[in-house]
């Protein structure tokens, strides 16, 4: 028999919000997979097409650290019609000693949320330029909202333009994010406009044809892309990886299979180049960004490393806030 910690989605929001300190937990694990010593195998990752939907399951061991997670996250993106949230998921967090389950963290795809999130604040904080004046992000889900939040976190901005397949979910997200941060934030028809005012694109579809053109780089511009993440997934047209000045991935093997780099050696372009990832941009043992007028993108595919990051610090935080339940197993 053992003990066993448990804690819900409301214990975890609680505890674990987008803030400050959770970029610097996240920004913690780019590091730590910048050292070398990270053991992280690849994502097994399961595509649902009759359901429009997925599951991903991340894992990565980060010496030094307590315990481990395994996370497993559904999305099924035509969940909202049902008016129920696309992401899913759980944390497991093993014993890195004992591979005994020490915690289980049930936060209904809540800790991705935060953690993808805090991954584009990383990305902003490292790639974007300095003066940034407007934002541009496309889709009207979770992620959109939260990782303009994020952005807010490492680059003030006082516009955010909300691009999306469907003007009432735009028009709803843009309120939200102008609600919750006080920016004048509007939801547009015409994207490649909403780029050309912006020197910050986001982009958090499942889409699977690009929506953000190679036409649309202008001088001090970041892209981050979140949204691919599964083979088949494409927001960013591959042209446009090969005509930026510096293109950052957050794990080159990922990207390679999954992400936007997938598309773009398909179409020919960066077939022998081995980008940056982003942890070496953060060590500085690459230079990232030069100057405010380069165009740089950052590929997110999401990392086993966040995933056992924000376990353990939420697993932390709760029991220093006597957070949670114990269960004998």
């Amino acid at each position: 028999m053992r003990d066993i910690f448990i804690l819900t989605e409301q214990q975890l929001r609680e505890c674990v919000s987008l803030d400050a300190a959770i970029v610097d937990v996240i920004e913690s694990a780019f590091r730590a997979l910048a050292g070398g010593k990270v053991v992280m195998p690849p994502i097994l990752s399961m595509d649902i097409a009759d359901a429009n939907g997925e599951v991903d399951v991340k894992t990565a061991y980060i010496p030094d650290f307590d315990g481990f997670a395994i996370k497993v996250s559904p999305g099924f993106f035509d969940n909202p019609k049902l008016g129920l949230p696309s992401l899913n998921g759980l944390m497991i967090l093993f014993s890195a000693k004992t591979g005994l389950v020490d915690a289980l963290l049930l936060d209904n795809g809540y800790l991705t949320d935060v953690r993808t999130a805090a991954a584009g604040a990383v990305a902003a904080r490292h790639l974007a330029p300095s003066g940034i004046r407007a934002v541009t992000v496309f889709g009207t889900g979770i992620q959109a909202r939260l990782q303009v939040r994020a952005a807010r976190l490492v680059r003030a901005f006082d516009k955010v333009h909300v691009w999306g397949r469907n003007p009432e979910r735009a028009a709803a997200c843009a309120g939200d994010i102008a609600e919750s941060l006080g920016v004048d934030a509007v939801a547009v028809s015409d994207p490649g406009a909403a780029v050309a005012d912006s020197q910050l694109v986001i982009t958090t579809t499942p889409a699977r044809e690009p929506l953000f053109r190679a036409e649309w780089l202008h001088p001090g511009l970041h892209v981050t892309a979140m949204g691919s993440d599964q083979e088949g997934k494409n927001e960013i047209d591959p042209a446009a990886l090969r005509d930026a000045d510096l293109y950052v991935c957050d794990r080159l093997a990922q990207a390679e299979k999954l992400g936007e780099l997938r598309s773009a050696r398909a179409a020919g372009y960066l077939g022998d180049v081995s980008p940056p990832e982003l942890g070496a941009v953060v060590v500085g043992d690459h230079p990232g960004r030069k100057d405010d007028r380069q165009v740089t993108i950052c590929d997110l595919t999401g990392t086993g490393a966040q995933d056992t990051a924000i376990a353990t610090h939420a697993n932390q935080v709760a029991r220093a806030a006597g957070l949670g339940n114990v269960i004998r197993a």
